[in-house]
């Protein structure tokens, strides 16, 4: 039965964070379990059918799996970025002795930012349904070439089947999230801090859009103690530290998990 998320409704980042990868973890989690069985199934050398209709089962989960993503990731971008961006821009009015509304330029930033976050949860999750894809088309070429082959039931055979389903669950397994650099993470720990990640650039962006929009130049930053500017290891400390308003936007965040805030200093031009 599966297990049904409530609405998400805009919080603390690290509640929805936790919220998020939690959704994930448990719809990457039926994708994988149904992988597994199609593998056990192959490794037992069953029928022809009997692997087919466990396909179409995994089909389904695949499916299922993109529906789930798009949901929670379309949830997050509509609920919990419109919250964070306001959080920041209502601390940047706060500094500057001002208000904030929702104006045009605000929408605007908000819309391509929302449209940013998404493609970026999107991409991830067509990632591993291309590897979904590929591993259901690799067993349905197996069932029907390399199976039938298989089906004498004696020992050699059944030992030649499971090291076909071996060979496919390495090449095709589904168990962690896999990096551009080549890096295996559990889908909990990814998403987890992509949704940080992405909080944290929400809330930036209002503060420093409120902050352009009032004609400062310059933010103080705030950050951790050993946080480098582009990355954590940058021997450029970002912490108290004077940026542009325009070198903030480019590096709203420096790593994933990023603690990373802006202040306005209207009092300093240059």
């Amino acid at each position: 039965m599966p297990h049904e998320w409530p609405p998400l409704l805009p919080g603390d980042p690290d509640e929805i964070a936790r919220r998020v990868a939690a959704v994930l973890d448990d719809a990457w989690s039926r994708l994988d379990a149904q992988q597994r069985a199609v593998l056990h199934q192959l490794a037992r050398n069953d029928r022809r059918a009997d692997i087919a209709a466990r396909l179409e089962e995994f089909k389904q989960a695949i499916r299922a799996f993109r529906h789930r993503v798009d949901d929670e990731a379309r949830q997050f971008v509509r609920r919990q970025l419109p919250h964070l961006y306001e959080k920041g821009a209502r601390a940047a009015a706060e500094t500057l002795g001002t208000t904030f509304a929702w104006t045009t330029f605000h929408r605007d930033a908000l819309q391509s930012l929302a449209a940013d976050s998404y493609a970026d949860f999107l991409r991830r999750s067509q990632e591993a349904e291309r590897m979904a894809h590929q591993f259901y088309r690799a067993v349905r070429e197996a069932a029907r070439e390399e199976v039938p082959l298989l089906a004498a039931g004696n020992l050699t055979g059944k030992q030649a089947a499971k090291n076909l389903a071996d060979k496919l669950a390495k090449r095709y397994g589904l168990t962690h999230v896999v990096y551009r650099n080549g890096a295996r993470v559990p889908v909990r720990v990814w998403a987890q801090a992509a949704t940080l990640a992405k909080s944290a650039v929400a809330y930036n962006a209002g503060t420093l859009n409120r902050a352009r929009q009032a004609g400062v130049r310059q933010v103080e930053v705030f950050d951790g103690a050993d946080c480098g500017w582009t990355s954590h290891q940058d021997p450029d400390k970002a912490i108290g530290t004077l940026r542009t308003i325009e070198e903030a936007a480019e590096w709203p965040i420096s790593h994933p998990r990023c603690r990373r805030a802006f202040g306005p200093r209207p009092d300093v031009s240059q």
